[in-house]
């Protein structure tokens, strides 16, 4: 993606990015499917850019079992609340959903005035400002999400929720099956054997990452 497609950079032209990404010590780099990009208990000193592919936001326990917190996909951001607190561990891992690049922001040249003088960069805390905020919200739609006691009700809350958000009861998640299950911390055999029971209801029909609801979740509990 370009990056003034980015809502980071909104409002900033390719001319002016370039100065700014010089200023802000940006770093890209590259990283295969299951790669880990940021290790839970390390501090970090920049927040990440998705530019393509996406990362998962993972809740890694000492045994091992993963549970999915978010999914960032090309233009949106990560790390920036630890970054904006030196020398606080980071308490979840970030690891490539598919290959991916990611173009890495020092957060002290970020949030410092700019030597240059540079005319956006007001502008882009602003940005940062409005990306964090609407990442608080995703972060209270997991938390409606896995209120729920049974599968059918964290499954059902969030298919509303995506159903809702693309405008259509036909839409595409970003999760596979495993990654469905971690985020609404479910089995995911107990997700599958839910889905087909929805289908066979009549509730939905789903086809990998592809849903259409085809009666409403109220209906449905």
């Amino acid at each position: 993606m370009e990056l003034t497609q980015s809502p980071l950079f909104a409002g900033v032209s390719p001319q002016e990015l370039e100065t700014m990404l010089d200023c802000l010590g940006a770093q890209r780099k590259t990283y295969q499917k299951g790669e880990r990009v940021l290790r839970a208990g390390s501090p970090v000193a920049s927040m990440g850019l998705v530019l393509s592919g996406g990362v998962l936001i993972e809740s890694v326990s000492l045994w091992g079992s993963a549970a999915v917190i978010d999914r960032v996909e090309p233009g949106q951001i990560f790390a920036e609340t630890y970054a904006c607190t030196p020398g606080e561990p980071l308490l979840v891992d970030v690891s490539a959903a598919q290959e991916s690049e990611v173009l890495f922001l020092r957060m002290e040249r970020v949030l410092a005035p700019c030597p240059r003088a540079c005319p956006h960069h007001s502008r882009l805390i602003r940005n940062l400002l409005a990306l964090s905020a609407q990442k608080n919200l995703t972060l209270s739609r997991k938390i409606l999400h896995t209120a729920p006691k049974t599968v059918r009700g964290r499954l059902l809350s969030y298919l509303s929720d995506q159903a809702l958000r693309a405008g259509s009861r036909s839409f595409t998640i970003p999760f596979d099956r495993q990654q469905l299950a971690d985020y609404l911390n479910v089995d995911r055999a107990s997700l599958s054997s839910e889905l087909g029971k929805l289908q066979r209801e009549g509730i939905l029909r789903t086809r990998r990452s592809r849903f259409e609801l085809l009666t409403d979740a109220g209906e449905a509990h």
